[in-house]
C-alpha cells in the first residue's frame, strides 16, 4: 500500500509541473468539450501569483498536482491532475484534501471545481469528497 504524500509546490518543481500539465492537457483535449476548456484555460495556472499549489508524490518523483486559489469566501479548483500510473492510489483525494483544508483556512466556505462531460475520473474524484454539481453549462458550435 502506497501512503499518498503531499507537500506544497516549489519552484524547484517548475519543469515537473509543466511536463505533467501538457500531460493533462493532451488528454483533455479528446473529452467533449476539452478543446474549449483548453481555450478558456491557458496553460501554466500553477505559475500565477496567487495560485496555491500541492504536488502529490513518490519519493522524489511527481505524480500529480492541484492548483486552487481563493477569494474571500470562494475557492476554487484550477486544475488537479494525478498521471494515468498514479490514480487509484488516493492521490487525487489527498491533493483535494489538503487543498480543501488550504481554503477553509483561508477563511473560504465554497470549493468549486470543473470536469468535463466524459471525465469520468474527475467527477469521481469530486463525488467522494462530497462535491456536487451546481450549475451544468450546455453548449453548441455555431
Amino acid at each position: 500500500m502506497i501512503d499518498p504524500l503531499v507537500r506544497p509546490a516549489t519552484a524547484d518543481d517548475a519543469a515537473e509541473l509543466a511536463l505533467l500539465e501538457g500531460e493533462a492537457r493532451e488528454a483533455l483535449a479528446d473529452h467533449r468539450g476539452g478543446a474549449r476548456w483548453l481555450a478558456d484555460h491557458p496553460a501554466g495556472a500553477w505559475a500565477d501569483e496567487g495560485a496555491i499549489v500541492y504536488v502529490a508524490h513518490i519519493d522524489d518523483v511527481i505524480v500529480g498536482y492541484i492548483v486552487a486559489t481563493v477569494d474571500g469566501a470562494f475557492a476554487r479548483v484550477v486544475d488537479v491532475y494525478v498521471t494515468a500510473g498514479a490514480r487509484e492510489l488516493g492521490f487525487g483525494d489527498e491533493l483535494l484534501a489538503t487543498v480543501t483544508a488550504t481554503a477553509r483556512a483561508a477563511g473560504a466556505t465554497t470549493l468549486d471545481g470543473e470536469a468535463l462531460p466524459g471525465d469520468r475520473s474527475i467527477k469521481n474524484l469530486y463525488e467522494r469528497a462530497g462535491i456536487k454539481a451546481r450549475l451544468i453549462v450546455v453548449s453548441t458550435p455555431l
